[in-house]
C-alpha cells in the first residue's frame, strides 16, 4: 500500500509552541531537509536513515509523525470505513498492543476521544476479519502509536515513529518536586547558546534535569543513547542493521566531559541524591562536580555560564517567602557571578521583578502546562 510517507518522504516533528525555530535548526543539522515550520510543529522532507537519525539525535522535538492517510471527514461513520481501508498488519501484529492519540478542531466529529475511538474500532476491526484475533489496547506503553488530527473536517491518520514522547530519555530514574521536562531543558541549555568554552554552574539543581541534558550536550550523547523502543521498528521498511549503523555512527560520537566544566549543587541532599542517581545512567557523569551545597555559601562564580529553575512556588505551594528568596538570589548573582551569563526559568512570572536584576532579554516558554519564562542576565 503506498502510503502518504511514502510518496512525499514528508513528516511533520511535534514541538512546544516557540521552540519551531530552534528545532528547524537542530533537525537540519541531523539532515533534514525543505523545512517548514508550522503551529507546534514543524513539517520536513528526511530519507528513512535520516528518519532514524533525528528521532535519535534530536533534543528538544517531542515526536515525530509519519502520515498515512489524508482524507476528508465529516461524520464518525466516515472516518471508521476510510481507517479500515489502511492495511493495519503492515505496522502491527495482533500480538502486539497499540493506542490512538486524537487532536479535533473545527470539525463535525467535536469530541478527541471519541474520535480516537473510531479509529482504535476500525483497527480492531480489521484484525477480527483478517486474523479472528485482534491486539489489546495499551494507553502507556504500547509497542505501536498512532496518531489522528482532524481540523476543518480534514483528517490524516499517521505512525508515531518516535513509540510516545522523545522527552522520555530514560535517565530520571529519581525525582524531587516539579521537575522540568527534559525537552524544555534541552531548549535552555541551547538558548543559552553553551558549548563548554566556558564553565557551567546549577546552584538549585533539583533533580538535575538541566545539568544532565548539558551533559549529554557537550559529550554528543544523542537524545535517544538510553531508549529502548523507537516507533520507527514498526515501518514496514524498517531494517535492524540500516539503523544499527546510524545508532553506532552516532555513538561513535560519543566525547568525556573534562572535569572542572559543569558544576551543580543544591541545598538538599535528597536532591543531590536523585541528580547522582540520574547522572550515573550516562557515559561522562564522573567529570560533574556535584555537591550538596546552598548557594547562599558560594564565595564565586566568575566567567561562567549559570542555568538555573528555582522554585516556581505555584506547585511547591510555598508562596510566601518567595520574594525575598528570589531578592537573596537577585544579590547573589550582582555581589558573586561577576562575568557570568545567567539564564533562569521562571515557572511563576511574577518572580521576574522580585529578584532586582535588568534582563539582557526574555523569552516564553512552557514547562509542564506553565506558561514560564526563560530570562538571561549578564553580570559584568
Amino acid at each position: 500500500m503506498m502510503y502518504t510517507y511514502r510518496k512525499t518522504h514528508r513528516y511533520f516533528a511535534q514541538i512546544a509552541d516557540g521552540l519551531e525555530d530552534a528545532g528547524s535548526r537542530e533537525i537540519a543539522a541531523l539532515g533534514a531537509r525543505e523545512i517548514q515550520p508550522a503551529y507546534r510543529g514543524i513539517y520536513f522532507k528526511a530519507d528513512t536513515a535520516d528518519l532514524f537519525r533525528i528521532n535519535y539525535g534530536a533534543r528538544i522535538i517531542t515526536r515525530i509523525l509519519a502520515p498515512l492517510l489524508t482524507f476528508d471527514c465529516h461524520s464518525p461513520k466516515y472516518l471508521r470505513k476510510t481507517a479500515g481501508s489502511i492495511r493495519w498488519s503492515d505496522f502491527l501484529s495482533p500480538d502486539e498492543t497499540f493506542a490512538v492519540f486524537a487532536n479535533v478542531s473545527d470539525s463535525r466529529i467535536r469530541h478527541s476521544r471519541y474520535a480516537a475511538l473510531c479509529l482504535k474500532d476500525a483497527i480492531a476491526d480489521f484484525f477480527r476479519e483478517t486474523c479472528g484475533r485482534r491486539p489489546d489496547v495499551e494507553t502507556k506503553t504500547p509497542d505501536v502509536w498512532f496518531s489522528l488530527h482532524i481540523h476543518r473536517n480534514r483528517a490524516t491518520i499517521s505512525l508515531d515513529t518516535s513509540g510516545g514522547s522523545l522527552h522520555r530519555r530514560g535517565y530520571r530514574k529519581a525525582s524531587v518536586e516539579a521537575p522540568m521536562q527534559e525537552t524544555v531543558a534541552a531548549a535552555i541549555i541551547r538558548m543559552s547558546g553553551w558549548e563548554g568554552e566556558r564553565a557551567l554552574y546549577d546552584p538549585m539543581c533539583g533533580s538535575g534535569t538541566l545539568i544532565t541534558e548539558a551533559l549529554m550536550a557537550y559529550c554528543r550523547i544523542p537524545a535517544g543513547f538510553l531508549r529502548k523502543h523507537f516507533g520507527f521498528a514498526s515501518l514496514p521498511e524498517f531494517e535492524t542493521a540500516a539503523w544499527g549503523k546510524i545508532k553506532a555512527e552516532m555513538d561513535r560520537k560519543i566525547r568525556p566531559l573534562p572535569p572542572g566544566l559543569i558544576f551543580a549543587g543544591d541545598r538538599s541532599k535528597q536532591a543531590v541524591a536523585a541528580t547522582r542517581k540520574n547522572l550515573v545512567t550516562l557515559p561522562g557523569h564522573e567529570g560533574v562536580d556535584l555537591r550538596c551545597r546552598d548557594f547562599r555559601k558560594i564565595e564565586e562564580i566568575r566567567n561562567a555560564v549559570l542555568v538555573c529553575n528555582p522554585p516556581y512556588g505555584i506547585r511547591l505551594g510555598k508562596e510566601s517567602d518567595l520574594g525575598n528568596f528570589y531578592k537573596e538570589f537577585g544579590d547573589f548573582l550582582k555581589q558573586r557571578c561577576r562575568g557570568t551569563s545567567a539564564y533562569l526559568y521562571f515557572g511563576n512570572r511574577e518572580m521576574i521583578k522580585k529578584i532586582g536584576l535588568k534582563p539582557s532579554w526574555k523569552k516564553p516558554l512552557k514547562n509542564g502546562g506553565l506558561e514560564g519564562r526563560l530570562v538571561k542576565y549578564e553580570m559584568y
